[in-house]
């Protein structure tokens, strides 16, 4: 009798085995509500008091797991690929591969050709190789803005004329330094002087320099000082910011930062050459103005910009890709504050994660053509140094041809 029960036992769990619901394969629905085991049969079953519906937030863009990077290699490891990358012919080839390699490290970014390689490109469009190129012209450049000055602030030319007689801390007189100048190291040790040594440099020039840009790479001044107040500087703290953007080590290191010491999502390299001319996140910035366009019908310079800025901090007043935008807020469910504030997260990667950017490409995906989310800024060029007509499309274009020979010295 106990036997005949084992083996009633065990036909009952071997049929418990085989049902559906305990295979990991996922279990058709069933066709009708079960009601609850517990409820007695006769009874139907309770209905669930209504619950009021909220609209979810829009959702997260995906963010892909980021891979474990290799190690980077040794330093002469490094140093070995950095002079198997730089070009035939250059001068003083251990010296930039010195700095080139001290810029990496201090960084922490990687030392991969693709990496290497966009760094030696723009060191190559914009000074050919050289700490402190030549700028034809200059000498020029710099009386037009003197003379310029001088009818500013009602200084009559005889004044003026005298003064720059004066001999100066080189040896030379200021007309005779004025007249062979030929970099821009050379203006800004110029300006510098005639703010401390002459009694018109003060008035004319107290707070001004024209030089905002120098060095192998033509990094930024400001962006030289707001990077130094972020991150440690890996040679002795300069004095000057400024003068340490024309040597070759300051300039390698500040324009590696520009270059690639911050987050993007962008396709290619040649978008991060847009982004060194325009401004970082131009190219992403442009492509959202580019769907803001489509979907207002309004026409919008597409130039990286979504609010406008004065030194650097947005003015209050309304930019047209900000006027755009508001047409579209019923679409978009944002109101006017909300907009505002997501657009001033435009100069950060943060942006692609506002409501604003998300709602908007919705819209535009929605429409059957996703939007594209890079694009290159259409910005004409204008500068003192500049006799042609250049864009940022130009300039891009122009060092992605450069990035690529560099990769074809990788192979």
């Amino acid at each position: 009798m106990v036997k005949l029960k084992l083996i009633l036992l065990t036909a009952v769990v071997a049929g418990c085995a085989s049902d559906g619901a305990y295979e990991s394969r996922p279990v058709p629905a069933p066709q009708r509500p079960i009601p609850p085991v517990t409820a007695p049969p006769s009874l139907p079953t309770p209905t669930p008091p209504p619950q009021t519906v909220r609209p979810l937030p829009p959702p997260a863009v995906p963010v892909p797991p980021t891979p474990t990077p290799a190690p980077n290699p040794g330093e002469r490891e490094g140093r070995e690929l950095i002079l198997r990358l730089l070009p035939a012919g250059i001068g003083n080839r251990a010296a930039w591969a010195t700095d080139i390699h001290t810029a990496f490290a201090a960084l922490r970014l990687r030392l991969l050709p693709e990496n290497l390689c966009a760094t030696m490109a723009i060191i190559e469009q914009e000074s050919t190789w050289q700490a402190d190129p030549p700028v034809s012209g200059l000498s020029r450049i710099v009386w037009q803005e003197i003379e310029r000055r001088r009818k500013k602030y009602g200084v009559p030319k005889i004044v003026l004329d005298l003064a720059l007689q004066k001999s100066s801390p080189d040896g030379r007189g200021y007309k005779a330094r004025i007249d062979a100048l030929r970099t821009e190291n050379q203006v800004n040790i110029l300006y510098d002087d005639m703010i401390s040594e002459l009694p018109l440099g003060k008035l004319l020039l107290s707070g001004y320099n024209p030089v905002r840009t120098g060095g192998p790479m033509q990094v930024g001044v400001d962006f030289a000082e707001e990077q130094i107040r972020q991150k440690p500087y890996p040679y002795q703290r300069p004095g000057s910011v400024r003068n340490e953007v024309f040597t070759r080590r300051g300039g390698v290191y500040f324009g590696t930062a520009f270059l690639l010491d911050y987050p993007t999502n962008y396709s290619q390299m040649l978008y991060r050459f847009a982004d060194f001319n325009a401004g970082r996140y131009s190219s992403r910035n442009a492509a959202f103005q580019n769907a803001v366009s489509r979907l207002s019908g309004r026409a919008l310079a597409l130039d990286g910009d979504l609010l406008r800025y004065k030194d650097g901090v947005p003015t209050g007043e309304n930019s047209d890709t900000l006027r755009a935008i508001l047409t579209l807020r019923s679409r978009l469910g944002l109101g006017e504050t909300e907009i505002l504030r997501d657009l001033k997260l435009e100069k950060s990667i943060a942006f692609e994660n506002s409501i604003l950017y998300q709602r908007l490409y919705a819209l535009i995906d929605a429409t059957g053509e996703r939007g594209s989310r890079e694009l290159l800024p259409r910005i004409d060029l204008k500068s003192p140094k500049i006799s042609r007509q250049l864009t940022t499309e130009w300039f891009a274009r122009r060092v992605d041809g450069r990035y690529r020979a560099c990769l074809a010295r990788a192979l």
